[in-house]
């Protein structure tokens, strides 16, 4: 598959800023990034592709927003067996918990992680945080 979907949910711009980076690596890569809102990606997209990215920044007790993102989630768990999938977001307190949470959720569920883990930035992405990002969408369209 040439296009590679980057679904995000973004309060603050950072996810954003995390999910172009992510879609600029996929087409240094030489494939075509779809960078959405979540609000604007079907399941249906989803389940036909072999690789795509999740981004949703800590919320709360560092959970994913409850409203659009975690109901998603939920149904992507019964379909990402056997996926490629990146995992990001950024957060502004404690220390990554809710990626880890993720992550598990989506190992448990028979997902494979692209890079062993998800990308974290505190707050606005730094300049290390874009690079992984970037590195992130390369790695998503060598799969």
């Amino acid at each position: 598959m040439d296009k590679i979907i980057v679904a995000y949910w973004s309060q603050t711009g950072n996810t954003q800023e995390m999910a172009e980076a992510i879609g600029k690596g996929i087409e240094e890569a030489g494939k075509q990034a779809e960078v959405l809102e979540i609000s604007k990606v079907t399941l249906e997209d989803l389940k036909e592709a072999s690789v795509f990215a999740l981004g949703c920044p800590a919320m709360g007790g560092e959970v994913l927003e409850e409203d659009e993102m975690e109901p998603f989630v939920n149904k992507v768990e019964k379909f990402v067996a056997g996926k490629q999938i990146g995992l990001f977001g950024s957060y502004d307190w404690g220390d990554g918990q809710w990626m880890r949470d993720w992550e598990e959720r989506m190992i448990d569920a028979g997902a494979v992680i692209v890079g062993g883990e998800g990308i974290i930035a505190n707050n606005t992405p730094d300049n290390t945080a874009v690079e992984a990002c970037i590195e992130m969408g390369k790695a998503l369209a060598s799969v």
